[in-house]
């Protein structure tokens, strides 16, 4: 006994198994941990696999689709509809351009397995599109108040070249927004967190993200700030102004002017006036032909301008909520120095910036009536059963006369 003590350095037999036991549930403790730690991550990148497919497989399918309604029907060939176009094209192009390679790095354990030039070239996409986004939508807004406060000024000015020039406008400035990390002010790399290559966002004092994302905010907020004017003034003309009533001008018994009722034209017609013909015939003519350019909206438009509004604000909305969180992120890496953000939390964000691009069609199709039309006119099933409800309800209109 006093060999064995010697030799294991433990006071006998019992005390060794209980080291080996000790080791043994170490061990199976150990490798319990690691299994649950690889089914984890096992999980999450299977949840972001089906996830990012699902916005990819969307987003193609509704912004294609919402693009082929608007070029199909001439209906929509004008301005609002010019920059919805522009708009899901553009989200088109990203998702086909941008998510694959997510998808890739996802797969492969959050690891970019291709060269630095692509990965710098996925970045610029990325920020282009989302600077794009931002551009176009602050746009709609400023033609949106137009169209209900000075509808004259843009039933005149807002023709196909005028959306053309404003659309190539809102890339150049995309472009040139995105374009200074190519030449290496600032920096464009894959963010590991993040799956993506993107602007690697860091201290104020060590890079110069700031101007960046100060654009963004400041473009943003200046979106809504022009809802919310439109807003105002929808409120303010929200009910019609009193008939003021204004005497009416008299020249030799024919009274013409704001107060005037047509009597003394009736008059002169019937033979009972005299002098020359009253001002109101003179210009029965002239407003009859320009009522064929007439620039004030009937209550009809008024109807379609304010339901447009309200589905580019949905839209604008929904850039605001899905971005904001990711965008918070960025400025807590510029200010705060040396920062640690939650990894869950900045996937969430991440990943809500890429389900920006599959929830515009979606909305689009649900708050815009027109398009729902244009839709179900072109779905044979519909259209089938369309016609068959027609003609039975004219089959029992001919019935209950005869």
């Amino acid at each position: 006994m006093s060999n064995q003590t010697q030799i294991f350095g433990i006071d006998g037999p019992g005390s060794l198994l209980a080291v080996l036991a000790s080791q043994r549930a170490s061990s199976i403790s150990s490798t319990s941990s690691s299994s649950e730690g690889i089914s984890a991550a096992a999980v999450s990148t299977y949840v972001k696999l089906v996830f990012l497919g699902l916005i990819l497989c969307v987003s193609l399918a509704g912004n294609l689709l919402v693009s082929l309604l608007v070029l199909q029907d001439r209906a929509f060939h004008k301005a609002p509809y010019f920059f919805l176009l522009d708009l899901c094209l553009a989200d088109v192009i990203r998702s086909a351009a941008c998510f694959p390679f997510v998808l890739v790095s996802v797969h492969n354990s959050s690891a970019w397995t291709y060269s630095a030039f692509s990965c710098k070239l996925v970045a610029f996409l990325a920020v282009l599109f989302c600077f794009h986004a931002a551009f176009m939508l602050f746009c709609v807004a400023v033609t949106r108040y137009l169209a209900i406060a000075h509808h004259r000024f843009y039933a005149k000015r807002m023709t196909v070249w005028t959306c053309a020039a404003i659309i190539c406008m809102v890339w150049t400035l995309a472009i040139a927004m995105a374009s200074p990390p190519v030449f290496d002010v600032g920096t464009y790399k894959f963010i590991q967190d993040e799956d993506q290559c993107i602007f690697e966002h860091r201290y104020l004092k060590t890079n110069d993200t700031l101007g960046f994302m100060l654009m963004l905010a400041v473009v943003v907020l200046a979106t809504h700030g022009f809802y919310a004017k439109l807003l105002l003034f929808e409120y303010k003309h929200r009910k019609m102004k009193p008939v003021q009533l204004v005497p009416a001008i008299s020249q030799n018994w024919t009274f013409h002017g704001p107060g005037a009722t047509g009597q003394a034209a009736a008059n002169w017609i019937a033979g009972f006036g005299r002098g020359p013909m009253p001002p109101t015939l003179l210009g029965i003519r002239q407003t009859l032909h320009n009522q064929q350019h007439r620039c004030l909206l009937g209550m009809e438009e008024v109807r379609s301008e304010r339901r447009l509004g309200r589905m580019f604000y949905i839209i604008t909305l929904l850039f605001l909520v899905l971005w904001a969180p990711y965008i918070v992120a960025c400025f807590w890496r510029v200010f705060v120095k040396s920062c640690s953000i939650p990894h869950r939390y900045l996937s969430i964000t991440v990943w809500m910036s890429f389900a920006q691009a599959g929830v515009n069609p979606i909305f689009c199709l649900l708050l815009n009536e027109d398009l729902r039309k244009v839709l179900r006119a072109h779905l044979p099933t519909y259209s089938r059963t369309r016609q068959h409800q027609q003609l039975h309800r004219h089959e029992l209109f001919v019935f209950t006369i005869t």
